[in-house]
């Protein structure tokens, strides 16, 4: 009989995500990937080269969740699965990534005023030497933005750190013309596709 797990780490410091948890009734424990003394265990995100889009995204959620559990052994904690998570806009084949400051949000809000975009999140869950990963792919359509209207989203300060300038769950839903998709993975974590790789770890899930 195979064994019935109570919990879960994240290796996310993502508030959406942890939101999304509990909106399924997920048990987890926060798990950070800052470094230890002397191991580092950040994961670089910068893309390959060549690399696609989808691969970039199931490659970097598989790497945080393999560092993860070897955060979680290097610190002797108690055994159970780690859920990492990792989203990207990409319009025109290209990935957006997160802006650098204000000016580069402003350009990105730009070229994603009134035209559709990609949002790719990948979830990855690693236990041992086991890790799945499943990735969740959305279209958003923009409403056209004008200067003024992105000038005062971004004092809001609500698009800062997040990938393509922009956060769906807050102000920015009202840019969102359409979307065809899982709305849960634009904010950061695909319900049905974690629920999924939870029952391949015996999570209890809804």
């Amino acid at each position: 009989m195979s064994m019935i797990r109570s919990r879960i780490y994240l290796a996310s410091q993502s508030p959406r995500r942890r939101e999304l948890l509990k909106q399924i009734g997920v048990n987890f424990e926060m798990l950070l990937l800052r470094a230890d003394a002397g191991r580092g265990m950040d994961v670089d995100e910068v893309p390959l080269v060549h690399e696609i889009p989808e691969e970039y995204v199931r490659r970097i959620c598989r790497e945080k969740a393999a560092a993860g559990y070897a955060v979680l052994r290097y610190r002797g904690l108690p055994a159970a699965p780690v859920l990492a998570a990792d989203t990207a806009v990409i319009l025109d084949g290209q990935i957006m990534g997160k802006p650098d400051n204000p000016v580069h949000a402003a350009e990105m809000l730009r070229l994603l005023s009134g035209r559709e975009h990609q949002v790719l999140t990948g979830v990855a869950v690693a236990m041992g030497e086991q890790i799945e990963v499943a990735v969740s792919s959305s279209t958003v359509r923009f409403i056209g933005l004008d200067n003024e209207r992105i000038r005062r989203y971004l004092l809001t300060g609500e698009g800062k750190d997040k990938a393509g300038g922009y956060a769906i769950q807050g102000l920015a839903g009202a840019f969102v013309a359409s979307l065809s998709g899982s709305y849960s993975g634009v904010v950061g974590l695909p319900l049905c596709e974690t629920v999924a790789l939870l029952k391949h770890f015996n999570i209890p899930t809804p």
